[in-house]
C-alpha cells in the first residue's frame, strides 16, 4: 500500500498529528486508506490539501469556510474560490478600515496624555469615544 503515515503528513505540512486527525473529524480531509496494521496511510495530495487549509485560515477564512471552498472539488454548486476571495477581501478591508480608526483615536489618547480611563472619559475634549447619554443621573 503506497502512501504516507500520520506523522510524514503531519511533518511535511507543518502540522501535528492532532490535527490531522481534527481535520478528518471536520471533514476537511477525506478519511485515509488504512494499512494492514490498521495505521492510517495518506495520498501524497492530502499533504497539499493541509496546506491550502493552513493558508486559507491565514487568509482569514474559517474552517466552515475552508470546508466549503474544498467542497469545490467534490460537488457542483459549491461557492468558488474566486467569488469567496472576493466576499472576504471585502470584510478584510472593511476591519482594515475599522482598525485605522481606532489607531487613530489610540494615538489621539496618546497625544493627549490619557493616563486614567475614568479621568479621561470626564475630561472636556477626550479623544476616546465613550458613549454619549449613558450617564447615570442621581
Amino acid at each position: 500500500m503506497s502512501g504516507l503515515r500520520s506523522g510524514e503528513v503531519a511533518a511535511a505540512a507543518g502540522v501535528n498529528p492532532q490535527t490531522l486527525r481534527y481535520y478528518e473529524r471536520r471533514g476537511l480531509l477525506a478519511e485515509p486508506a488504512r494499512s494492514p496494521g490498521g495505521h492510517r496511510v495518506y495520498p501524497v495530495e492530502a499533504v497539499t490539501v493541509l496546506r491550502a487549509v493552513k493558508a486559507a485560515q491565514r487568509l482569514g477564512f474559517t474552517l466552515d469556510e475552508v470546508a466549503e471552498l474544498l467542497a469545490v472539488r467534490r460537488r457542483r454548486g459549491a461557492p468558488d474560490v474566486r467569488s469567496r476571495a472576493v466576499a472576504k477581501l471585502a470584510e478584510v478591508e472593511a476591519r482594515i478600515a475599522e482598525l485605522r480608526v481606532v489607531a487613530g483615536t489610540l494615538r489621539a489618547a496618546v497625544a493627549v496624555g490619557c493616563a486614567d480611563l475614568v479621568e479621561c472619559a470626564a475630561a472636556e475634549g477626550c479623544p476616546i469615544p465613550f458613549e454619549a447619554g449613558s450617564e447615570v443621573t442621581g
